[in-house]
């Protein structure tokens, strides 16, 4: 943080204090914040603190100790900073506050390393819990009366009990429900909390009424002890409830946010700047294009430039996934975030800042997960029939009663309507989905399948097109000797001995491969002297008393050494995708190494399912064409093949299947393939590859086995048969209680649903649709 972006935390600092000095929001003490490690982010302002308890107690309870904010911001969000809605991203603020559509906290549209607290999370948390304790002796007040008969307490006494007991679980735990509410209605937006605020308001408003009024009520309503039924064990347990739901909401949306920390946490922090001949370390901010930066050996890739001066190999498995680094002379082009190997390069700087490719898959990251509807949306449009159904059938009743009702018009006019409401309280629609998300998610976990949101299942069912990764994902990911050729008089065991024991002086991944296939045939490997890496080409060496060489054919050709009976196995090998390697002994030809990324045992047979149960599978892989088309004949049941894709490309292809009408998922393992993996309608990540790719994904394959994506599919279709089972038990069991709690078969049979058979009915509902939902623990996968 500079020095001009720090202010102070509350009140002036005394004359003649340092100006980079600060107060601890908690104690009040100075800090300087070059001085402690202790710091928070909240809302997008970090605090510094002088111990980590001063941090711990902030944190808890942030607006315990929060000054306005034109008083005490440290860092705050930079200024311009645009705040969108994570499900509505149309949506675009100046400043933070909530979505007008379905009242969701913004966020900032411009990812950031630090990773604050989540507001809303603390704040739903707290009010869970508060709602959750307070539920409790309601539920044993007045369930325990009704179903065991237990009267802890008389009547009256019960009911002010009760009263006193909701109060605080309506009026302020369940104060964001109505303000969301409310904007639903002046927005002419209606939603779930359209229903959450009616059923809860009126649930508890009718309480309080029938507690201290019970007199205005018909006589055939109320008890031997003159009480008329209260519903507030109702209010309390169905916004307990919902908070359970949102809080698990959130704290899924706010998973997403570690896929980008993890790339922005890539980006090298330094670069080593060359002017007039002198080195010199500068933040990477300071890093203009044109400048001449050194590379040095296990060093990061600072920006996107140009080789000038050197040679080396790169790790550009960020960029392709691809395990074998490249190599890299003047005039080839580098990527930032990209990790040197042992050589030392100068690179000229072309793209910085927000135009490096790092930063681009930043943002096509952070886009493409924005872009995806809630599963809610099914619930929601629902409610924006059944809301404004259900309080036109409530007034009516009203108007119906009071005009031509029995005595006294008024209260049996109070009673039916609020019957009506009562019986369509959205306590079973709000659990219809969370129920099934819940217990489907659980059983995919058991099966190995992780599911990190609601749209994944909704989605998943759909899906007709399956995008794969090639490297990790087919593949093992890790390249492996997978066959020594011996030539003329040298024996198998000894060629890999003699070519181990040189390459164990070696860093590239290849020479691992080896030295690892010598170990797993027992092979004890030797001291090696006059070791020497030709970049490009090969290694050389002494091993024991005999000279050594390995490499390619060029190599072996300025060692005079020919090629010819070998020439033919070795074009073979590398049609099939696979890296060859001449090995020279004493002067003479002694064979071939194989090193290839070997086929995943279950692949075949998976992509074999994935096509019978009906999806067109395409592999797209950053590697070339000739070990991409290798790779799909071995595998077979491959419908396309997409090479020589970069990962912009590989977001662009799967944007263009999308738009074509197909239903796409993409499964993949590397850095990579984030951003198309956040684009397609479902990620899917292999548990063995990176984090990025998995925070990336909405569904993770613990074994990174793609039979994982049949049983995804199959829980899929249970989850979502399962929530339509919910919607149509809670909506239709409800709504066909409307014109029974109206009172229409009053006239025929003099009967009235009063608002206690209203709440069994909607509790009956309820637990109907909890016990379908506990059907997914069992279902085949």
């Amino acid at each position: 943080m500079s020095e001009s972006e720090t202010k102070s935390c509350c009140c002036s600092q005394a004359e003649g204090d340092a100006s980079d000095t600060v107060i601890d929001p908690v104690c009040g003490m100075k800090v300087d914040p070059a001085e402690t490690q202790h710091h928070g982010v909240v809302a997008g302002i970090e605090y510094h603190f002088c111990s980590a308890g001063c941090r711990t107690k902030f944190l808890a309870d942030p607006d315990r100790y929060l000054r306005p904010v034109s008083e005490a911001v440290i860092a705050p969000v930079a200024e311009g900073t645009i705040w969108t809605c994570p499900m509505h991203p149309e949506i675009r603020r100046d400043a933070p506050g909530s979505c007008p559509i379905c009242g969701m906290a913004l966020e900032p549209l411009e990812p950031s390393l630090e990773e604050g607290p989540n507001l809303e999370l603390i704040d739903f948390t707290r009010r869970l819990w508060v709602s959750a304790v307070l539920a409790v002796p309601l539920v044993v007040l007045t369930m325990g009366a009704e179903l065991f008969g237990w009267q802890l307490l008389p009547m009256r006494v019960s009911m002010w009990v009760q009263l006193a007991l909701a109060t605080p679980v309506i009026l302020w735990a369940a104060k964001p429900f109505f303000e969301r509410g409310w904007e639903s209605v002046r927005t002419r937006k209606l939603n779930m909390f359209t229903l959450i605020s009616i059923g809860i308001g009126i649930a508890y408003g009718y309480s309080v009424v029938a507690t201290i009024a019970p007199n205005i009520f018909p006589r055939s309503l109320r008890t031997m002890g003159g009480a008329v039924p209260v519903y507030f064990e109702v209010a309390a347990v169905i916004t307990a409830l919902i908070f359970v739901g949102q809080v698990l909401e959130i704290r899924a949306r706010t998973a997403t946010g570690k896929a980008i920390r993890a790339l922005l946490g890539l980006a090298a922090k330094t670069a080593r700047r060359v002017r007039n001949g002198v080195d010199e370390d500068v933040p990477i901010e300071h890093v203009h294009v044109g400048d001449v930066l050194r590379i040095r050996p296990g060093g990061k890739v600072p920006v996107d430039g140009v080789v000038t001066e050197g040679r080396s190999s790169v790790d550009e498995a960020m960029i392709s996934g691809e395990p074998v680094p490249v190599e890299k002379a003047p005039g080839d082009q580098l990527t930032g975030a990209t990790v040197n190997g042992t050589g030392s390069l100068l690179m000229r700087a072309e793209r910085v800042g927000r135009d490096t490719m790092l930063s681009q898959i930043v943002r096509m990251v952070a886009d493409a997960q924005r872009s995806r509807a809630p599963i809610q949306a099914l619930a929601d449009k629902v409610s924006a029939l059944f809301v404004p159904a259900v309080i036109a059938a409530s007034v009516a009743t009203f108007i119906v009663w009071s005009l031509v009702g029995p005595e006294p018009r008024l209260a049996h006019a109070l009673v039916n309507a609020i019957a009506v409401l009562i019986i369509a309280c959205p306590c079973a629609l709000g659990l219809a989905t969370p129920m099934s998300i819940m217990v489907g998610t659980g059983r995919g976990a058991g099966a190995g399948v992780l599911i990190k949101n609601a749209q994944a299942l909704e989605l998943m069912e759909k899906i007709d097109t399956l995008v794969i990764d090639k490297t990790g994902t087919l593949t093992l990911g890790k390249p492996r000797l997978i066959e020594v050729v011996p030539h003329a008089d040298f024996a198998e065991d000894e060629v890999l001995l003699l070519a181990a024991s040189l390459e164990r002086g070696s860093e590239h991944p290849l020479a691992a491969a080896i030295v690892d296939g010598a170990s797993e045939r027992g092979l004890s490997l030797k001291e090696t002297t006059n070791f020497a890496s030709y970049t490009g080409k090969g290694v050389s060496g002494t091993v024991g008393m005999r000279a050594v060489a390995m490499g390619n054919k060029a190599m072996l050709a300025e060692l005079s050494i020919d090629t010819t009976a070998l020439d033919v196995q070795a074009t073979a090998f590398r049609s099939e995708g696979q890296g060859v390697m001449f090995v020279a002994i004493d002067q003479k030809l002694a064979g071939l190494l194989v090193v290839a990324d070997p086929i995943k045992e279950s692949a075949s047979g998976a992509v074999k399912d994935l096509r019978a149960s009906g999806m067109k599978v395409i592999m797209m892989t950053g590697d070339n064409w000739q070990t991409a088309e290798a790779v799909a004949r071995r595998v077979s049941g491959i419908d396309e093949v997409m090479a020589d894709v970069l990962p912009d490309q590989k977001q662009a292809m799967v944007d263009k299947l999308k738009m074509s009408g197909a239903r796409v998922a993409m499964a993949g393992d590397g850095i990579n393939d984030a951003p198309a993996l956040a684009a397609a309608d479902v990620g899917i990540a292999m548990g063995t590859g990176t984090d990025v790719a998995m925070e990336s994904a909405a569904v993770t394959l613990v074994k990174g086995d793609l039979g994982g994506i049949v049983r995804a599919r199959r829980l899929s279709r249970a989850v979502m048969r399962n929530i339509r089972q919910n919607l149509f038990f809670s909506f239709v069991f409800n709504a066909a209680g409307v014109p029974v709690a109206a009172g229409i078969l009053y006239p025929t049979f003099g009967l009235l649903l009063s608002p206690i058979i209203a709440s069994a009915a909607m509790s009956l509902s309820s637990v109907l649709v909890i016990g379908n939902s506990l059907r997914l623990r069992t279902v085949q996968l």
